[in-house]
């Protein structure tokens, strides 16, 4: 009776892990993650309530909302064959778009007169996005790494120590896609690369103060 409990334990075990990495890479999605940054960013840029959803809704809509639309309703009308976009070419189409919906949201909030943390902030998600559809040409490069890197990154230069805690989401993060065998270690360490310097490159270009 003991044997196969002791075979138990181990898959048990196999499975608690890919649980966590399940819903590590769930709760940090690209899209949950923006929509996370730009509502800190959005609120401490506005001046009134009203200007709080009106940059919020100009921001998220471009990086969130839009983009998560156009990929169920890919994946509901069979275009693509899973919500990951497993398939090389399926993400090369998909993150043509995702350059497209970002370009779009970076004109918006510059012809609104937002504020330029979050112009550059836009500015960021573009270039990264444009990168990304073209090395997805040759390489799988990890978008959850890039995801979580670029706005922790942004709020680390912003309000300096008080995010550097949330900063160790960085690693678990890259650590769950790579259990999942989803992407290889150097595609996270890309996609983290990519993310910070997109951020660097943007708050410099638009004079962003940071601490």
């Amino acid at each position: 009776m003991l044997e196969p409990s002791e075979g138990i334990v181990p898959i048990k075990k196999r499975r608690v892990w890919r649980d966590l990495a399940r819903i590590l890479s769930t709760i940090f999605n690209p899209f949950l993650t923006a929509l996370a940054l730009f509502v800190i960013l959005a609120d401490s840029s506005a001046h009134s309530t009203l200007d709080f959803w009106r940059l919020l809704f100009a921001s998220t809509f471009f990086t969130s909302i839009g983009p998560m639309l156009y990929v169920f309703w890919l994946y509901a009308s069979d275009r693509i064959s899973d919500l990951d976009m497993s398939v090389r070419h399926e993400r090369e189409m998909v993150f043509g778009a995702f350059v497209g919906f970002y370009l779009a949201g970076t004109l918006a909030l510059w012809l609104m007169g937002a504020p330029r943390l979050l112009i550059a902030t836009m500015g960021g998600y573009t270039l990264s996005t444009f990168v990304v559809q073209y090395i997805t040409r040759y390489w799988k490069i990890s978008t959850h790494a890039l995801g979580i890197t670029a706005p922790l990154v942004a709020l680390t230069l912003l309000y300096g120590g008080q995010t550097l805690p949330f900063l160790v989401l960085i690693p678990m993060v890259c650590w769950a896609r790579i259990y999942l065998k989803a992407h290889t270690f150097m595609q996270t360490v890309a996609g983290a690369a990519l993310g910070t310097f997109s951020v660097f490159v943007f708050f410099r270009l638009f004079h962003v103060h940071i601490v």
